[in-house]
């Protein structure tokens, strides 16, 4: 099994944290209290720190203090941009690859968010999320695709979950979801690539509007 070196354990829980808003942004993060937490000296601590800085998640001040960046509406829209090019890509790839084996997986993940949603646990929806979109990535044949989307969608993940507790939103997510694999189950390319697409746009809607609701966790928009 390979040990996880100490920077890159902390960089993920804190990661984590940052997307899933326990860290709020704007939040102060302190290297002392991190250091007494992960118990660990300081060096791994600033390494995770400045690998989440150089994503965009935290912004490092010095002499003055280290915080959670806010969420830059502009990045986050142009993830949302580059995810639905890839994403309607692969989905059209994995309509033509798709098993039987694939659909049950994908059945199971919906069965997932369904009882997240009946146990109102909203904050962990995001996770299953990620989990029916990537399996499709892997299912097209270029399971990449999903990595370099990961990477461009950090500030647009923060708006997902941000979106998570809008009534409806996550019930109509769902059945959306179960749509693009119904579309993968007829083996249509261009029916899955419709569904997805209703599917990104419609989600994106509900984000873009949590801007204006909750302003201050957002950065100033760029003219």
């Amino acid at each position: 099994m390979r040990l996880i070196p100490k920077a890159e354990h902390i960089y993920g829980l804190l990661r984590q944290a940052i997307v899933h808003l326990d860290m709020q942004p704007g939040a102060v993060i302190s290297e002392k209290d991190l250091c007494t937490e992960f118990g660990v000296s300081r060096t791994p601590v600033r390494e995770a720190l400045q690998k989440l800085s150089d994503e965009g998640l935290v912004d490092i001040f010095p002499h003055s203090g280290t915080y959670v960046s806010r969420i830059s509406f502009n990045v986050a829209e142009e993830g949302f941009v580059i995810r639905r090019s890839l994403e309607i890509e692969s989905v059209r790839k994995a309509a033509s690859r798709i098993t039987d084996g694939d659909l049950a997986r994908l059945q199971t993940i919906i069965g997932e968010m369904r009882g997240i949603l009946e146990r109102d646990t909203l904050a962990d929806y995001l996770d299953a999320d990620d989990a029916l979109h990537g399996a499709i990535a892997g299912i097209s044949g270029y399971p990449r695709i999903w990595k370099f989307i990961t990477l461009a969608k950090v500030h647009l993940d923060r708006m997902r979950q941000l979106s998570a507790p809008v009534p409806g939103h996550l019930a109509m997510v769902t059945e959306q979801h179960e749509a693009i694999v119904r579309a993968l189950k007829n083996r249509s390319a261009d029916q899955a690539e419709l569904a997805m697409r209703i599917h990104l746009d419609s989600s994106f809607e509900v984000m873009a509007n949590m801007y204006e609701d909750k302003v201050s966790l957002f950065e100033k928009k760029d003219a």
